[in-house]
């Protein structure tokens, strides 16, 4: 039998974070159109680096559930971002709430964030993070024609308008 009006599902999902070469811990760098795309993007990026493969393919099928987040801003944008990262951390760690999406808006006060998160208990981790660094963090726009270089093999160039987060996070 035929289904002549059949045609095949093609997922297709875009990285914008890819992780980076450093000698003894990992590194993640992350590109985006806004700042609060670009802290998503590396918080996402950061919670696939733990994730063991069984880990990554369970998370997508368990419950999940919905909450709000929040972190005070700091005396800059890269300081934020290491408190949000340290938060979704302990969220996952002491509170059993692993992060699996977001959507965050910058405030005036604070960073918050609408989470959807499973039980951490049920995520089997391969990498444990002791810290998140302030080695080499960047957070920053790029201007429209400006262009961040690709480290090889794998971190490709991004040529602005948008912006870059870089983080080392002690393993």
């Amino acid at each position: 039998m035929a289904f002549p009006n059949f045609r095949p599902l093609i997922l297709v999902f875009y990285m914008s974070w890819w992780i980076i070469p450093t000698t003894a811990d990992v590194g993640i760098r992350s590109f985006s159109s806004s700042i609060t795309g670009v802290i998503r993007e590396t918080t996402l990026g950061m919670q696939s680096i733990l994730l063991s493969e069984k880990g990554a393919l369970v998370s997508q099928n368990l419950v999940r559930k919905s909450g709000e987040w929040s972190v005070k801003l700091a005396n800059s944008n890269d300081n934020t971002l290491v408190s949000w990262l340290e938060e979704v951390l302990y969220q996952g760690e002491v509170e059993g709430r692993w992060l699996v999406d977001c959507q965050l808006l910058l405030g005036e006060e604070s960073l918050d964030a609408q989470v959807s998160y499973v039980d951490a208990e049920q995520v089997e981790r391969e990498v444990e993070i002791k810290a998140v660094t302030r080695h080499n963090l960047n957070l920053s726009p790029v201007r429209a024609g400006d262009e961040i270089l690709g480290i090889s093999p794998d971190v490709p160039t991004f040529e602005g308008p948008g912006w870059v987060a870089q983080v080392i996070f002690d393993i």
